[in-house]
């Protein structure tokens, strides 16, 4: 592999010219430039870029550290396709790292990006504590931002939705149709969504004096089999309920299939009501209502609020995007529908 001394040779340059056209900082002039680019092409020489980045104190690269049980679904590929694509409209790369198991390996997925020089790092966390996140902020010089968490201590450096608040506010339009035995499956509850998803379930009801009944309650992981998997184990309990809220979509979608299965009409005897509103959710049968989340508007404010950070600019305080409930074909009127 050739090295710089051979390119400077070639060129008939110093090594600090090779260097300062390298690394675009320093007076070269565009004939030496133009020595030293041909020296590169007919030497094959690769420039070491963490001796570059070292050089330049900028690599242009961002860190997005996502734990590889949340790369399926359109929630998270939405947000790596928007990141990529942001980042390369600035000119910069995209550095995806797996988050893995447990809140020690979120850590060091963090440490591995500030290692390789990445000008900043993005982490949609899943096992890292808020208190946790606030000391791993305090430490490094390099900006940190954490999407869907609310810290205590660096307001800007969260950018989350309110997913209980939402929640809260979806379960109360169907309570608002007329609904009143309504069932709910979770998210992994190890997850801060599919916990935070739960209480607003919980805050709904409690709002409107309805009692919370634990058999109208169970446990998904995410995938659609589970949301089949969770309208079995409801109808084996045998309890009657009109509407059938999924913590997402993929969910829901498996839940109609097995509505279905068991020829119960959607939304005529049971609504169903998913998160997320995936680019399938129009076209299921019948249509799938929905609570679309602002993946893109997150990205688009962490990516901005990252780069002025990056740039010197004033920090900004944390802003709360609110999801949207949009209404399809497969949810109605309930039995205590006013209407």
């Amino acid at each position: 592999m050739a090295t710089i001394l051979e390119v400077a040779k070639k060129a008939g340059v110093s090594k600090a010219t090779v260097s300062r056209v390298l690394s675009g900082n320093g007076y070269v002039s565009q004939e030496k430039r133009d020595l030293v680019y041909q020296a590169i092409a007919e030497t094959g020489f690769r420039p070491n870029l963490l001796a570059r980045n070292l050089a330049t104190k900028s690599s242009q690269t961002i860190g997005l550290v996502i734990t590889n049980t949340l790369y399926t679904g359109s929630y998270f590929s939405e947000m790596m396709q928007h990141s990529a694509r942001i980042l390369e409209q600035q000119g910069r790369q995209l550095l995806l790292v797996d988050g893995k198991h447990s809140a020690e390996e979120e850590r060091a997925a963090i440490q591995f990006l500030l290692d390789l020089r990445c000008d900043g790092v993005i982490i949609y966390p899943r096992f890292l504590t808020i208190d946790e996140m606030d000391s791993i902020i305090a430490q490094h010089r390099h900006p940190i931002l954490v999407i869907n968490r609310r810290l205590r201590q660096h307001d800007s450096y969260c950018i989350y939705s309110d997913q209980q608040r939402t929640s809260a506010e979806a379960v109360a339009q169907l309570i608002a149709l007329g609904h009143r035995d309504i069932a709910f499956i979770t998210g992994s509850l190890d997850s801060p969504t599919g916990r935070e998803r739960l209480a607003g379930y919980h805050a709904a009801l409690a709002q409107h004096q309805l009692v919370a009944d634990d058999a109208l309650v169970v446990e998904g992981k995410w995938q659609a089999q589970h949301g089949a998997a969770a309208v079995e184990t409801l109808l084996a309990r045998g309890k009657s309920f009109s509407a059938l809220v999924a913590s997402n979509d993929e969910m829901a979608v498996g839940a109609l299939k097995a509505l279905a299965a068991h020829n119960i009409r959607v939304p005529q005897q049971v609504a169903v009501l998913g998160f997320d509103d995936i680019p399938l959710a129009p076209y299921t049968i019948p249509a799938l209502a929905s609570v679309r989340m602002p993946v893109t508007g997150m990205i688009e404010e962490t990516i901005e609020r990252l780069v002025s950070m990056l740039d010197g600019g004033e920090m900004r305080n944390r802003k709360t995007f609110a999801g949207e409930l949009i209404l399809r074909e497969s949810v109605g009127p309930g039995p205590f529908y006013p209407g």
